[in-house]
């Protein structure tokens, strides 16, 4: 697939913690009850390797690196290899965890199991810092995403953050939880981009946040402090984006769902395709993240799996998109 022009320097995705996805199709979901499956479907997944996948349909070059266990490493080599994706993972002894989600057809929603992975002791941290390290140049985005692994502790993205951001990189991180938390409390670089949802969001503020004017003040708040581009994402109500540009809300165009697994890590991919496009910084550079992040989460929907379809459709549901501007 050929995407939009974006340079020769990879965008660098970071998963300490993927898995492989394993997603069951059901027509209604009943707690305590017997199911006859409609389809099950195996995807080598985890934040940034999803992500890497959909940057990889769109064009972008992209090294994907973090930790896998040598037991169960052929899916994510075989993925790596159909998409051109450079693969700098570190291999430990044992397998990489799986994830189990329940698509729900009735309900039009996805249950999640997500079982216990790999543990990683300081010297996997280290090599997986050494190798992050020896992969990226000033002014590239480099994606921290996801979990944590039992052993890593939970300040890590805030560590490895502040070393990026020293070596001219932007740093996006979607996780949520105490590794956030600890990013986003960091007294170094905060990261350049976030995208938390409602949930993530209440999480940090510690309070709730009911309405669209509850979420877009913690979004500035979090802005005011040094996250140069915050991206709330709120499902099929698109998302709420905060930058030096103002704050906007993109809205999905009406697209017809096989599947919403990873609909959010195509959202991540299409920010990273908007900022390699210059987008981000000020200006209208803020609508062009916002058409490209809802837009790859808008196309996703119509694939199973973190894929997208051709460049064009994606294109065109990115000039669909709603956007509107925020006081």
């Amino acid at each position: 697939m050929t995407g939009e022009p974006v340079g020769t320097r990879p965008v660098v995705t970071v998963t300490l913690n993927p898995a492989i996805d394993q997603t069951i199709t059901v027509d209604a979901l009943k707690p305590g009850s017997v199911h006859r499956a409609k389809a099950v479907r195996h995807n080598a997944g985890g934040k940034g390797v999803n992500v890497a996948s959909c940057l990889a349909d769109w064009g972008t070059p992209v090294v994907a690196t973090g930790l896998l266990g040598t037991g169960n490493a052929a899916p994510f080599e075989a993925l790596f290899a159909a998409k051109g994706i450079a693969d700098a993972f570190l291999r430990l002894p044992g397998e990489t965890r799986v994830n189990i989600k329940i698509a729900d057809l009735a309900a039009n929603d996805t249950t999640d199991i997500n079982l216990p992975g790999l543990s990683a002791d300081a010297d996997a941290v280290r090599r997986v810092r050494e190798t992050v390290l020896g992969l990226v140049e000033p002014g590239v985005p480099v994606l921290l995403a996801g979990s944590l692994p039992d052993g890593v502790p939970a300040d890590a993205y805030a560590t490895l953050t502040a070393e990026l951001t020293a070596a001219g990189c932007r740093v996006v991180l979607d996780s949520s939880g105490a590794p956030l938390a600890a990013a986003l409390a960091s007294t170094g670089a905060l990261p350049y981009c976030i995208k938390p949802n409602r949930h993530e969001l209440e999480d940090w503020a510690g309070r709730p946040l009911p309405t669209d004017a509850d979420l877009l003040d913690a979004a500035r708040e979090l802005h005011r402090r040094g996250v140069a581009v915050v991206v709330v994402s709120l499902g099929a109500d698109g998302a709420l984006f905060v930058g030096a540009g103002g704050a906007l809300h993109g809205r999905l165009p009406p697209v017809a769902a096989l599947s919403t697994v990873g609909a959010g890590d195509a959202m991540v991919a299409g920010l990273i395709a908007g900022f390699q496009q210059g987008g981000g910084q000020q200006g209208d550079g803020l609508e062009t993240v916002a058409r490209l992040s809802v837009a790859f989460a808008a196309a996703k929907l119509g694939r199973f799996g973190p894929n997208l379809p051709d460049a064009a459709t994606v294109r065109a549901l990115a000039a669909q998109v709603a956007l509107s501007t925020l006081a």
